[in-house]
């Protein structure tokens, strides 16, 4: 009954608000939530076009100004705890007993995303890490503060001088955690894997070198010791795609590993925050059913798109 109530939602995209899908979606149905949610709570990145987006914000790919949602706001964790809470409850009564949800998170609002996961009834497992090297400091200078003050031109230089080198108090960020929350199992993990078909690693799963499962990811090669330990199948620059404009694209061997790790084939991996369809084109590369929501719909354009140009699995 679970299945067929599920069946119609099955392998879509909807273009809506994840906040009045979900609700509709029936209890106790979804194996896995795979997704990386929107930091910036002004949502700011949710109404941009992806071409307005990369126009106003990069150019010769450096980043030039700061959307508002990436300014510091103490305030910006507390509303993200408050809206992600009413999406983790939600994500909670869908997913199955022994459900795994990974939920990627800024460094920075770590700690309140991974509350919001856990008030909402989710035992929190683990927290995989991502590391890359290709990263732009955001980092900012104060001359440009420095000119604004009343002083003598003297005064000015030598204060520059001073303070030369001295930045916003923003390092290089070079990992993003992706939290490994568990919906409590029914029963034993035995007995929830028989009856529900989750709630356990798939640990001949490999990483690196043929390497037992890792909570450290690399997608790109840094070093033969890590490399070694901790690589998976880096992204070609084809499954991007030359249409697909958006800034915060995941490389479909990550979410291919997170799924293989987690759920068997023919189960149903939701994404709330689809964005250009990673997720989606993961869980449909292995033969996994998927349902997508995104609000942009030039975003769920861009994933229908790249599901239509889907190539062969990575890992075959």
């Amino acid at each position: 009954m679970q299945a067929n109530a599920l069946s119609e939602w099955l392998d879509r995209i909807i273009c809506a608000d994840a906040l009045e899908v979900l609700p509709q979606l029936p209890s106790d149905t979804v194996d896995l939530v795979l997704t990386d949610p929107p930091y910036f709570l002004d949502k700011l990145d949710n109404e941009w076009t992806p071409e307005r987006a990369a126009r106003r914000f990069y150019k010769s790919q450096t980043v030039f100004h700061l959307p508002p949602g990436m300014k510091f706001d103490p305030n910006q964790g507390r509303r993200m705890y408050e809206w992600y809470l009413d999406i983790s409850r939600e994500l909670f009564r869908i997913l199955k007993p022994g459900g795994f949800f990974f939920s990627f998170s800024s460094p920075r609002l770590l700690h309140r995303v991974a509350c919001a996961v856990e008030d909402a009834g989710f035992h929190i497992r683990d927290c995989f890490l991502w590391l890359y090297t290709q990263n732009q400091p955001k980092a900012m200078g104060v001359s440009h503060f420095i000119e604004r003050m009343p002083l003598e031109e003297p005064a000015r230089q030598q204060l520059k001088e001073r303070l030369r080198g001295w930045k916003t108090p923003q390092v290089k960020s070079c990992y993003e955690p992706i939290i490994v929350a568990q919906k409590p199992c029914d029963g034993t993990f035995l007995e929830n894997m028989l009856r529900h078909g989750t709630g356990l690693f798939n640990t001949e799963v490999r990483i690196g070198q043929n390497m037992f499962p890792a909570n450290v990811l690399l997608v790109e090669g840094i070093e033969e010791t890590l490399d070694k330990y901790f690589l998976i199948p880096k992204p070609s620059v084809e499954e991007r795609g030359a249409f697909n404009q958006h800034q915060t694209v995941k490389p479909l061997a990550l979410c291919e590993y997170l799924i293989r790790l987690t759920v068997p084939e023919g189960a149903v991996v939701l994404d709330p925050f689809l964005g250009s369809g990673t997720t989606a084109l993961a869980a449909r590369t292995l033969k996994r059913h998927y349902i997508g929501i995104e609000i942009n719909p030039e975003y769920a354009e861009i994933a229908r798109q790249r599901l239509q140009n889907l190539t062969p699995s990575l890992f075959e």
